[in-house]
């Protein structure tokens, strides 16, 4: 990445003398070949599947949690409007985290995996807190303006979903740099805090206030995941020690900002892409609809959501290597990989979502029609490896502005075909959307790469076999649901477990 430095004839603060000495004296990531052999080994296959997993095994406790507390927030609430509200605010809640924090938390971790050292983005963090927090208080002073455009009425959730946005982009921040030094017992104890400790806590409200008053309220359940997003901040706060000196000197803020303004447009598309069918459900089909999407859509996105965060885990490692035909074939490499894990886990999933549904939702949600919007969202899986492969590697060549474009194009086609589905499919056409633009967003981004010689294609095995799982879990929709069927299919899922072992461990050698 390239620092922009200006040409005025004008001495420079305190801050960016500081910065500049640090600059000059610490080491360079890439600055010889030992550093080079070691970033190479750090993003090979035994490397992303070994150590490189823990982080995503880290971060993906939220989705654990999130999945164990859904059933207990379906049935304590009882209601779908309610557990619509819910997934609308946490909707609200990712679009402003994308949109404040403006980029910076990528390019911090990009700067980070290039300099090799936490001098310079640890003042870029607090440059980042300070803009956040900036920008999350005008748009709480302006909601009564945008807030209804949205479906959203004004209320206590709406304020407690805006001010959620400044504790969890202190976390955002605060855990990528962690990941980038490869602090993985900082990290461990700042993403346990926040993903354990805040679905039991705000369960915990949840049921007091139940038992208090025999209502149970959204709010509460939010307030206790605000709660702890404040502590797993000044945690992280503590961890990384962000630094005051130089977050507002131009010299170390512009070139973060530079980057980071085209990735909040790929930030903002991303919402578009994975969030904003819920807004439209909201507004075309109600927060009873929205509840019971939800449901299905939290089954069946646990796949795209484990590659997001492996594409997250692994971009700083893939961003240290200097080499760009070595970093491309190693791309190639772990995208192809992926592609073989995810056999055993669609089929495995899908022939076990009948008897999860059943588990995790009442009858007031209809369980046994939403299936085809688990499998929908599932195959989903399979774009999204193909995409974040491609969308690493455009990152790492500082090619921001074209995976944004793209991303653009794909929310636009996400947007565009809820508004036509919805109204005649319902909730799945949502799920079809969201199938159709992974496609389109996979499509543009291996065209716009490029360089089809240094980045290898997927052998025709691994397509083959792909295409093959889709018959067999599409066509397991046709089987009737019931205790005999439910029970056949859940024996026929915990028998591809082995199958994905098996995969995995040769995906580590």
């Amino acid at each position: 990445m390239s620092s922009a430095t200006s040409t005025r004839a004008v001495p420079p603060d305190e801050g960016q003398q500081e910065t500049a000495e640090e600059e000059r004296s610490a080491p360079s990531a890439g600055a010889g070949d030992g550093d080079g052999d070691r970033a190479v080994e750090a993003a090979s296959g035994n490397a992303l599947f070994g150590r490189g997993m823990l982080y995503v095994v880290v971060a993906g406790m939220q989705l654990v949690t999130g999945a164990l507390a859904a059933p207990v927030l379906a049935h304590v609430l009882d209601d779908p409007a309610q557990l619509g509200s819910l997934a609308t605010a946490i909707a609200l809640h990712q679009l402003l985290s994308a949109l404040l924090l403006v980029g910076m938390n990528h390019a911090i971790v990009l700067r980070r995996a290039q300099d090799g050292h936490d001098h310079v983005v640890r003042a870029l963090a607090s440059t980042a807190m300070i803009l956040v927090s900036v920008l999350t208080l005008v748009a709480w002073a302006g909601a009564a303006w945008w807030a209804p455009a949205l479906g959203m009425a004004d209320s206590p959730l709406l304020t407690l979903t805006i001010l959620w946005t400044i504790p969890s982009a202190g976390i955002l921040v605060c855990s990528g740099l962690l990941l980038a030094a490869d602090r993985l017992r900082a990290f461990t104890v700042v993403g346990a805090l926040t993903a354990i400790g805040g679905q039991v806590v705000g369960l915990a409200f949840l049921l007091l206030q139940e038992g208090r008053t025999g209502t149970a309220s959204v709010t509460s359940f939010a307030t206790g995941l605000v709660a702890m997003d404040v502590l797993g901040c000044v945690l992280g706060f503590v961890l990384v020690r962000p630094r005051v000196r130089g977050a507002l000197s131009w010299r170390t803020a512009g070139p973060a900002l530079a980057v980071g303004g085209a990735l909040v447009i790929d930030s903002v598309s991303v919402f578009a892409l994975t969030a904003g069918d819920r807004i439209v459900l909201q507004r075309l089909a109600g927060a009873e609809e929205v509840g019971r999407y939800q449901i299905a859509y939290t089954l069946g996105y646990v796949a795209v959501q484990v590659i997001g965060l492996m594409s997250w885990s692994w971009t700083p490692r893939f961003a240290a290597i200097s080499d760009s035909a070595v970093r491309r074939r190693l791309i190639g490499e772990a995208r192809d990989t992926v592609l073989r894990l995810l056999s055993p886990v669609v089929l495995g999933m899908v022939l076990g979502a009948p008897l999860g549904l059943r588990i995790v939702a009442p009858e007031s949600f209809r369980p046994s029609t939403l299936l085809p919007v688990v499998l929908l969202v599932l195959l989903s899986a399979y774009p999204v490896a193909a995409s974040s492969a491609s969308g690493r590697m455009l990152i790492t060549e500082g090619r921001n502005r074209t995976l944004a474009a793209c991303t653009v194009v794909a929310a636009a086609v996400n947007i565009g075909f809820n508004l036509l589905a919805i109204p005649r499919f319902g909730i799945e056409g949502a799920a079809a959307a969201t199938l159709v633009a992974f496609g389109v967003q996979a499509v543009l981004q291996r065209v716009v790469v490029g360089g089809w010689s240094t980045f290898p294609r997927t052998p025709r095995r691994v397509l083959v076999e792909a295409a093959v799982v889709i018959l067999l879990a599409s066509a397991s929709l046709l089987v009737p649901q019931g205790d005999v069927g439910d029970a056949v299919r859940f024996a026929l899922a915990v028998a591809c477990l082995p199958w994905c072992v098996v995969r995995f461990r040769r995906a580590q050698r």
